[in-house]
């Protein structure tokens, strides 16, 4: 839409705005132009713009057109776009087939492949009924006890397990799905029957996601009212046929060149959660997750920075505006384009990043900056800005789970600007009314501030900072001490960054290596990974194996 449609539709009050009366206003026109950007973004019609859908197609459409509107150069790979490809889940093919003796079963109605099945599976044997497929030494219950000729046979197995859907319960890394399939493999089994004997536990899902691995057998789930058909001996004939998702996402990105040597980025996520999915906090089932907050500020506030900064004063550097997509799947965006920039990354100063921006509380008014370890000059700049009653609460760590990360692990400075968390995080009622307007020009009268003071400064100097509580899986009881790359598709989890002074690093783990194996269970992608790191207490010792340019190597390591 062009800009003089945004004015002409952006008709707001003052009062809607929170705005105080001695606003300036230039103060007025930027809430007006925000407010504008975010009704759009975060609307219904943009169906709350997950990476590779129509509403992310919207969305980049929408933003591509205020870049030129606002007379930014192109610098994506076509035009203003940058285009990447990425596992976005599985769907079935067309020929699923499941037999029980005489019985054939309907796809979805009666049964249907995990998202750990093997893709194109095939299998034919007689059952083998082995209780819940648990394996637990330390609880004294090895479900396999007794059985004989295991080899070649089906396995079916309960998906209910002891103190089912309890996550602090002591059988609860026992229960893994994973785990218990890949120790069926290893018992012989080609291939896993699953069912649910429990009425207080949901059915595992069947939608798949990008941290999923398929297994090297099939993997089914029967149904409560087939499950009844699943005796031991009977004869069993089955074909998986699920394939994968390839999607595209596209990052937008935007140029002011001054004709220097320099180059700051100023990032901001603009892809959401659509409808739901794993990341969804909600559980009142499908629904629109519009996302104002998280990131239509944030992107709201990359546009509106863009437009101010084209007609400013700020000429000694050029300026890369980036709204990166697939942040929500896993830094997806950003770490695509540091792996394939548009601009030579060693010209980059810093790299200034806005994630949820939107819901600065009116009470503290506390505004987290993170990343002012990752050079020296950003304390010598921020000590002499005060913006109103803006508080500025600081943490040194460059890695965090948004896009300034991918920029800090390619050795360049970063900030990450953040207004808080809320209860409507990750639901679908984070919505553009609860927007805090006010609050968001004053961070952006901090970042300009910011912006201002390094206009007169030399080049900035990278320091790598202390990562030690910022690994992503804090819910651990301990850490790796390294920063997965989410982008990685291969098996295993592929190493985007080291901590010093960490695990990984004491061990001798460079950033590339690719873990397939820690202690005694085998990594074959994040979701793996973090189970197996879930299982080790601080103090223990165990060993890790990883890839390194095709070479396998294996480490002790201490937590």
């Amino acid at each position: 839409m062009k800009l003089r449609n945004i004015f002409l539709t952006a008709v707001l009050s003052l009062a809607a705005l929170s705005l105080s009366a001695q606003s300036s206003k230039s103060d007025l026109k930027t809430a007006e132009i925000l407010k504008h950007h975010i009704q759009t973004l975060a609307s219904d019609k943009f169906e709350g713009r997950e990476t590779g859908t129509t509403g992310e197609k919207l969305s980049y459409e929408y933003i591509t057109q205020v870049f030129k509107d606002y007379g930014l150069a192109p610098k994506g790979t076509n035009g203003y776009l940058q285009s990447f490809e990425f596992n976005a889940g599985t769907e079935l093919g067309k020929n699923n087939q499941f037999s029980i003796g005489d019985n054939q079963l309907k796809i979805n109605d009666d049964y249907y492949p995990l998202p750990y099945s093997q893709l194109e599976g095939k299998a034919e044997g007689s059952l083998i009924n082995v209780g819940s497929g648990i394996i637990a030494p330390s609880l004294k219950r090895d479900d396999y006890a007794g059985l004989n000729n295991l080899k070649g046979k089906i396995f079916v197995m309960d998906y209910a397990t002891p103190d089912a859907g309890n996550p602090h319960s002591k059988w609860a890394e026992f229960s893994d799905l994973r785990k218990r399939i890949d120790d069926a493999v290893a018992k012989g089994a080609v291939a896993v029957v699953f069912y649910n004997s429990s009425k207080d536990l949901d059915n595992p899902r069947k939608e798949s996601e990008n941290k999923i691995t398929p297994a090297s057998v099939p993997v089914i789930f029967v149904n409560e009212d087939k499950s009844k058909l699943l005796v031991d001996g009977s004869a069993i004939k089955l074909l998986t046929d699920v394939n994968k998702i390839t999607r595209t996402g596209h990052n937008v990105i935007g140029y002011i060149n001054n004709n220097k040597d320099s180059v700051i980025v100023i990032g901001a996520h603009y892809d959401h959660l659509g409808y739901g999915g794993h990341e969804s906090l909600y559980r009142g089932g499908r629904a629109i997750h519009n996302g104002a907050d998280d990131n239509a500020s944030g992107t709201a506030a990359l546009l509106e920075l863009a437009r101010i900064i084209k007609s400013s004063s700020l000429k000694n550097y050029n300026f890369l505006f980036i709204a990166f997509s697939g942040e929500e799947k896993g830094l997806l965006g950003s770490n695509h384009f540091v792996k394939e920039p548009t601009i030579d990354l060693k010209k980059v100063d810093f790299m200034l990043n806005m994630d949820m921006v939107g819901r600065l509380k009116p009470d503290d008014q506390v505004l987290l900056i993170n990343g002012v370890g990752t050079s020296p000059s950003w304390n010598t700049l921020m000590k002499n800005i005060h913006i109103d009653s803006l508080k500025i609460k600081t943490t040194e760590s460059g890695v965090g789970p948004s896009d300034h990360t991918s920029f800090y692990l390619s050795n360049i400075p970063v900030l990450h600007f953040f207004s808080g968390t809320h209860p409507d995080y990750h639901k679908p009622s984070d919505d553009e009314p609860l927007i805090n307007y006010a609050g968001m020009i004053k961070i952006m009268h901090y970042m300009l501030a910011l912006l201002t003071e390094a206009n007169t400064q030399p080049r900035f100097v990278f320091t790598k900072t202390n990562d030690a509580n910022n690994e992503e899986a804090p819910r651990f009881k301990v850490t790796l001490g390294v920063v997965p790359d989410y982008a990685f598709e291969g098996a295993g989890m592929r190493i985007d960054g080291v901590t010093d002074d960490r695990p990984a690093a004491k061990a001798g783990l460079q950033k590339g290596d690719v873990v397939i194996q820690l202690g005694d269970v085998k990594v074959v992608d994040m979701m793996s990974y973090m189970k197996a790191l879930s299982k080790f207490k601080k103090g223990e010792t165990t060993h890790v194996k990883v890839l390194r340019d095709k070479t396998e190597i294996e480490r002790e390591i201490t937590f």
